[in-house]
């Protein structure tokens, strides 16, 4: 397939959040051969270049042993083009890397990431990208709003990365002075001083969601403002809170990162246990939904599937025509494609299908075992119609 030209190379020197990844131009790319490295390592800390060197290295004598004399060349051009980037000390703040590259198309891209990927080093028709769907439905955008009566703080958090967004305080008359006001008249005034400045912050906050694309919001501070808070928050971005935290108003970034994210997968689990319900529901009702990989891969192929639901760490061995995209599961390779043909190659079927749903527009959520349906099916899909 022709290569995009601002897909060639792309070559990150900071950390970058995994959603800025393209994964839907990526999907779009194949070859007929097995030409295409994809690499993902944890790269923080010692012990993790040790066991990088210890995993590449074997991963490397198993594909050079498999391949033909023809690829195994291939694929030597093309590891040395990515080598020094797989073996490259992190920069600051890094914790994965991300690497795909294939020599004969001039292609690498390079992702310098704050999150861990588990260990991968692929040799494919395609770029692999199951494992960085999986990182991306962990560390969807956010944003945090830290709130008290006197000051808010909205930071977006993207694969916890954290960005401060905004930022509002106002002065209160926090002690009564002798000789002045009554206590009583001066409690009315502070209360109204601090519901004007919520409603302040609650009109900010609807502006700065509008403008980001994020997957929801995070209240958190001390206190009863963050309550008060919400109460006052127009109707849209109430269905938007993710979760309401206490915690103090000078939490350091790292452990806010960390109290979002507790949140943020909190949630991401209720919305994958209910599509799993949906899914259920609908195939018991006979509504618009299919299990199995083949009703699956027609649904996709047909571009019916709205969402995909794929079983967590699940795979299904098959093969893929690269000239006509025949997909069979549970079959190995023949030697040609019975519908065209053409060359075919051993696949993970899952794999298969999450590009497919990539490129007709098809939502993906993984579920977890003990959510998923009551059989030996590994994917279901919700339909359009």
């Amino acid at each position: 397939m022709q290569m995009p030209e601002d897909m060639e190379r792309i070559i990150s020197e900071e950390l970058l959040p995994v959603t800025d990844i393209n994964i839907r131009a990526l999907a779009e790319i194949y070859d007929e051969k097995d030409v295409y490295l994809s690499v993902y390592l944890p790269v923080s800390g010692r012990e993790n270049e040790h066991l990088n060197r210890i995993f590449t290295d074997s991963r490397v004598s198993a594909i050079r042993k498999s391949l033909s004399p023809e690829l195994r060349s291939e694929f030597e051009s093309t590891f040395e083009m990515a080598g020094s980037y797989i073996s490259e000390p992190p920069i600051s703040g890094e914790k994965g890397r991300i690497i795909f590259a294939c020599s004969s198309n001039s292609f690498l891209n390079v992702y310098r990431l704050a999150v861990e990927p588990e260990r991968s080093l692929v040799i494919d028709t395609s770029p692999y990208l199951l494992p960085l769907a999986k990182l991306r439905a962990d560390y969807e955008d956010y944003g945090v709003l830290l709130v008290d009566s006197q000051e808010a703080k909205f930071t977006c958090i993207r694969s916890d990365l954290a960005e401060e967004k905004k930022r509002l305080s106002t002065d209160l008359m926090n002690k009564h002075k002798k000789g002045g006001w009554s206590q009583m008249r001066f409690n009315h005034l502070r209360k109204g001083a601090i519901k004007s400045f919520l409603s302040e912050v609650a009109e900010n906050v609807q502006g700065t969601c509008d403008q980001l694309q994020t997957r929801g919001l995070v209240l958190a501070g001390p206190g009863e403002a963050k309550q008060q808070l919400m109460e006052m928050l127009p109707q849209d971005v109430q269905q938007k809170v993710l979760g309401v935290i206490d915690v103090p108003i000078d939490i350091p970034r790292d452990e806010l990162v960390e109290a979002g994210d507790a949140v943020l997968h909190e949630s991401e689990h209720s919305g994958s246990r209910h599509a799993a319900e949906e899914l259920k529901s609908a195939i018991l009702k006979g509504g618009l939904a299919v299990n199995g990989v083949e009703d699956v891969r027609d649904a996709l192929e047909q571009a019916r599937a709205n969402t995909l639901l794929i079983l967590e760490d699940s795979s299904v061995p098959g093969w893929l025509c690269e000239r006509c995209q025949n997909l069979q599961a549970n079959a190995k390779p023949p030697k040609e494609c019975d519908r065209c043909g053409g060359p075919t190659s051993a696949v993970d079927v899952v794999e298969e299908l999450y590009e497919l749903a990539q490129r007709s527009g098809a939502k993906v959520v993984f579920v977890e075992k003990e959510d998923f349906l009551d059989s030996d099916d590994v994917v279901g899909a919700l339909l359009r119609y």
